[in-house]
């Protein structure tokens, strides 16, 4: 069944290929070289601004997609020795625009913008986003696999360039300069697109007209920027961006003494050629990184944090893509960052690291990275290097890649049986009733994915099989999977299954379900339908249903869900969402949702049914006080489990926001199982003082981790990606609010051009 689901889902995704669409016809935008110098004053009325041509006739993608936006917009664009400059003109009578804060990398949706999107190389695959909003805020960023799904974009990554707006009566104007030598391009013809987010109305319309079951942002559905006048040849780009840092931690846990560490180290960004870049770090500091945003986790599977630091970030998309989610053969997050015994997440020490990636020609993308990371005895780690390869060829709008990951651990040869690693690196092995305990000191997977892109974006498809490599293990160490998925204007059917042996084995990647599967095979599946009603307040609604399973060896269910829905989207932005859903579950190892060290465990083999139902509303975005709530009520294992969940937040425009954001969970499992009320209580106070100075302070109290977080953050951004930042960072017991540890950063970054 596997195998022939396998080649069936196989033959449909290879013969699509002959209907994918090569390069769609799209409107074309000439630019020329100016004559004269660009004042960024938020005024265009430089003759090179006069001349250039005018990019306007706007489509609007949401809520509809029949009709003109209400307000139209104009772009013009033109370039020098040093920069590609953007003159947007979004006209509009409303004098209050809808502006959030101040700060950088602002959230797209709820603030009025205008975006660039821009793809360098002519491959419809991966970009960069520049958005800028009516006072000049910047929003930067990286898209991969043409855009389509949200996870395609990345507005973590951080570069330099200039913004300058002003507002008039009838407009609002904004003229951006973006460094050649902050992207990587070819000098030939680029794609891009323009999309303004009008969030008072509600609307989204860009310069190539997109349905709206679309990203309207996605390359499939860009124009042509024809250079007139050849743009620079790429010169010598190199950036050096070093660091100097203070910490003070007090760890009252562990009762030591206070410590106090000095910091330096560097990254430096090198293009090898106009589109290879090498990224290099030496002994890399991420303690101003953003917090991760705490969940109640009550499934038997590790949750996947996003990836924030900045070094791995650029084509991120070569090295953690391949796979499916919850099968990544690479996770950049196994690197510096590790669980010690009780769950919490520490840093392991990063000593160096060196990544080459981008374009080989037209067709071809690689990537290759080398870290190293330092010993840490208290949590039994002896120091680790990892190395990553990917090649990737482009098929038209696909493409195929190849994969390898090494994970190595040295100077462990002849190591002491009874000396403690940290578990990780130990596997079990169980011959009859005998266990014995070898140390892992590498591993390695390879493999080979396609991924689909056809049919004008309305097929969607990929797939791959993945092989690990470790010390005595000959079979059952393979994982593989199919994806297709049909993206209609009133339906989308999505049909996914994978699967993994039980001696597959990822230790850089992320792959959940082998934590809790000794092998599996999982299969899933969704319908959606969307219907536009005649009506002056709901935009589309519809109906969906999904299946997910997962099987064990022989075919044996141990895991399954069943949803049905319903979603309504109005036009002022608000949402609704109710659903029903039915569980199953046969565990294969004990468990306990709760708290295991407390309360007894579900055994291995107990089976157990329950059902949900569910409900949700996000309110208008737009007000200055808004607020999502949702909740859920039903049967949890052999219990009950009462939820409640969402958040309130204010905005005092544009200098900030006051949040709360909470889950609340009353469980009642009958006998020692657990009874308890789970609390998640997440308060966050964002101010931004002017564009270039910000503070956070970030509260997160946390039930299920028995822990309080504190972590204030301050930024002074005194030039373009160059900052000084303070950080301050508490945990405290949360039964009795007992200080656990404490820490204080202070961090020096200068971002150097040569």
């Amino acid at each position: 069944m596997k195998l022939f689901y396998f080649a069936l889902t196989s033959c449909i995704i290879l013969a699509s290929l002959r209907a994918e669409a090569q390069n769609l016809p799209g409107t074309e935008f000439h630019i020329r070289k100016g004559k004269g110098t660009i004042q960024m004053d938020g005024a265009l009325t430089e003759e090179d601004w006069l001349a250039s041509d005018v990019a306007t006739g706007f489509f609007m993608n949401t809520p509809f997609d029949s009709i003109p936006p209400q307000k139209e917009t104009e772009v013009r664009m033109t370039f020098d020795d040093d920069n590609l400059y953007l003159g947007f003109t979004a006209f509009d009578d409303n004098k209050e625009v809808l502006i959030q804060s101040l700060r950088r990398d602002f959230e797209f949706g709820n603030n009025d913008n205008i975006g660039f999107y821009v793809d360098t190389y002519n491959d419809k695959t991966n970009g960069f986003f520049f958005n800028v909003n009516p006072l000049g805020v910047q929003r930067e960023g990286l898209m991969s696999s043409g855009g389509n799904d949200p996870g395609d974009y990345s507005s973590f990554w951080d570069n330099k360039w200039y913004t300058a707006a002003a507002q008039y009566d009838d407009r609002w104007v904004v003229e951006v300069a973006i460094p050649f030598k902050s992207i990587r391009y070819n000098d030939g013809v680029w794609n891009f697109n323009v999309l303004r987010n009008d969030a008072k109305r509600n609307e989204r319309s860009n310069w190539i007209e997109t349905p709206l079951q679309y990203f309207p942002s996605a390359f499939t559905f860009s124009g042509r920027m024809i250079w007139d006048d050849p743009p620079p040849k790429p010169g010598m780009n190199i950036s050096i961006i070093p660091y100097l840092s203070g910490s003070a931690v007090k760890d009252n846990e562990a009762g030591t003494p206070s410590e106090y560490d000095p910091g330096v180290g560097f990254d430096a960004k090198i293009a090898v050629t106009p589109s290879l870049n090498l990224d290099m770090t030496v002994n890399p500091d991420f303690s101003q990184v953003e917090v991760d945003q705490q969940v109640i986790n009550l499934t038997q599977f590790e949750f996947g944090f996003p990836e924030r630091r900045q070094f791995f970030l650029e084509n991120n998309d070569l090295f953690e893509q391949p796979g499916f989610p919850d099968t990544r053969p690479f996770f950049s997050r196994r690197i510096g960052l590790v669980r010690d015994s009780s769950g919490a997440l520490q840093k392991v020490p990063i000593q160096y690291g060196a990544r080459l990636s981008g374009k080989l020609g037209s067709k071809w993308r690689v990537g290759l990275m080398n870290m190293q990371t330092d010993d840490k005895p208290a949590l039994g780690l002896p120091k680790q290097n990892y190395t990553v390869g990917v090649v990737q060829r482009n098929i038209g709008l696909s493409n195929i890649g190849f994969v390898m990951v090494n994970k190595e651990s040295l100077g462990v040869s002849g190591y002491d049986p009874t000396t403690f690693y940290h578990e990780s690196l130990v596997k079990e092995n169980v011959v009859g009733t005998d266990t014995t305990k070898t140390l892992s000191r590498y591993n390695r997977v390879f493999g080979v994915d396609f991924n689909l892109r056809g049919l004008k974006n309305k097929l969607r498809g990929d797939m791959y099989y993945h092989q690990s490599i470790d010390a005595g293990v000959r079979d059952e160490n393979y994982s593989f999977g199919t994806f297709l998925g049909y993206y209609g204007r009133n339906i989308s059917i999505l049909l996914a299954q994978n699967g993994a042996g039980e001696n597959f084995n990822a230790e850089a990647g992320f792959v959940p379900k082998l934590g809790v599967f000794s092998g599996y095979y999982s299969g899933f599946s969704r319908v959606e339908g969307r219907l536009f009603p005649k009506s002056n307040k709901i935009s589309n609604m519809g109906p969906f249903a999904e299946l997910n399973f997962t099987n064990i060896s022989g075919w044996r269910n141990r895991d399954k869900n069943v949803k049905v829905g319903y979603s309504i989207s109005f036009f002022n932005t608000a949402t609704l969402e109710a659903s029903g859903e039915k569980n199953f579950q046969q565990l294969t190892r004990d468990f306990n949702p709760v708290d295991s060290k407390t309360y007894d465990s579900f055994l291995k083999g107990d089976s157990y049914d329950w059902n949900r139902a569910s409900i949700s509303y996000s309110s208008d975005q737009r007000p200055r006080l808004t607020y999502k709530i949702g909740g859920s009520v039903g049967s949890f294992y052999n219990g009950t489990n009462n939820n409640v969940n969402g958040q309130l937040k204010y905005r005092f425009q544009p200098y900030g926001s006051f949040s709360v954001q909470f889950d609340y969970n009353d469980i009642n499992l009958p006998g020692n199982y657990g009874k308890k009320e789970l609390f998640l209580i997440s308060p966050k106070l964002d101010i931004t003082f002017t564009q270039k100075l910000f503070l956070t302070a970030f509260a997160q109290y946390n039930d299920l981790s028995e822990n309080v977080n504190l972590n204030t953050r301050f930024q002074w951004r005194f030039k373009p990606a160059s900052d000084f930042f303070v950080v301050y960072t508490e945990n405290y017991l949360s039964s009795n609010f007992v200080n656990k540890n404490r820490a204080l950063v202070l961090k020096w970054t200068y971002w150097f051009n040569l």
